[in-house]
């Protein structure tokens, strides 16, 4: 048995960040270390790259049946060689009993790859594979996924500037309407980091007969895709959520800033992706029990690096 023989498989890499992510052209360089109980023969040790996205989803049941989804991307893969047997001779290597620690180097390739996602319906996965080949034997592998982060350009303009959005609606009872409820929202800029905090200005008017409480939501839509996006099947998810004074009646310019802090676990942004497509809004709405909410969502996008709400000096 493989665990007999091999005891305490370990790989170690060295982290590029506090973050321990890994981006597009990284290097990765560390060590695999292991013990052996006896003598063993190693045919070759390797050490692969691999990026890929998969989703699947099923539908329908009872006497219909249930109809599947599912489509999988290959971003890269990667094989490099850490220990093998001598060529030269073509003779098997045997390792003595103890402890054993080859090091390794690899690259992840250039490209314009998603950053990690795990979902109900699918996820984008970035691994590293040792593998372990002895004569006779099934080779065994040992696998650590690495947490990768697509760097997008923060200097662009539409990602600091203002982003707004508004909303009206007037409510009816047979021939009587009442004044308008109108709402107007903005954010300082598009673009935030997981565990930023976001200041939501709201401009609120209320000239219905009716009290009205404002609530504000982080909205977080996950898309999933078959090939070509024939299907499609798609997932909200409310991250956060805060609720902000009540707007009594008769009133206009209320004025009123919610700060609402996006949780430090929430996944990046994806766009890049054919088959799976993360999303964020900032929801906005006003609810009362007479009426239906009136609701405004404010896009935005989370990324890896701090974005200034006010474009750089040099720009």
């Amino acid at each position: 048995m493989f665990e007999q023989t091999f005891k305490n498989f370990q790989i170690c890499f060295r982290a590029l960040n506090e973050r321990n992510t890994f981006s597009s052209g990284d290097p990765i360089t560390g060590q695999i270390s292991f013990e052996l109980t006896k003598e063993t023969k190693i045919t070759v040790i390797t050490v692969k790259l691999t990026g890929k996205a998969n989703v699947h989803w099923s539908t329908g049941g009872g006497r219909s049946g249930r109809r599947h989804y599912s489509a999988r991307l290959d971003f890269f893969d990667f094989k490099g060689v850490i220990m093998q047997e001598n060529t030269a001779t073509g003779r098997t290597t045997k390792l003595q009993p103890g402890t054993h620690v080859y090091p390794f180097s690899c690259q992840l390739p250039q490209g314009d790859f998603p950053s990690s996602f795990q979902g109900i319906h699918g996820r984008i996965l970035y691994s590293l594979t040792v593998s372990i080949s002895r004569p006779w034997h099934m080779s065994k592998d040992f696998v650590t996924e690495l947490n990768f982060v697509n760097h997008i350009d923060t200097n662009q303009p539409v990602l600091w500037a203002p982003l707004s959005g508004s909303n009206q609606m007037t409510l009816c009872c047979l021939w009587c309407a009442s004044g308008p409820i109108t709402m107007t929202v903005s954010v300082e800029k598009k673009a935030f980091v997981p565990g930023e905090t976001v200041k939501i200005i709201c401009e609120f008017s209320n000239s219905s007969t009716h009290t009205a409480t404002p609530k504000v939501r982080l909205q977080q839509k996950q898309v999933y895709y078959t090939h070509s996006k024939v299907s499609k099947r798609m997932l909200v998810k409310h991250l956060a959520s805060l609720t902000g004074e009540p707007i009594s009646a008769q009133t206009s310019d209320v004025h009123t800033e919610i700060m609402l802090t996006i949780p430090s676990s929430a996944s990046l942004t994806i766009s890049n992706c054919s088959i799976l497509v993360i999303e964020y809004f900032i929801e906005v709405s006003l609810c009362g029990f007479a009426f239906p909410d009136l609701t405004v969502l404010v896009p935005i996008i989370l990324c890896d690096s701090p974005v200034l709400s006010q474009p750089p000096p040099y720009l």
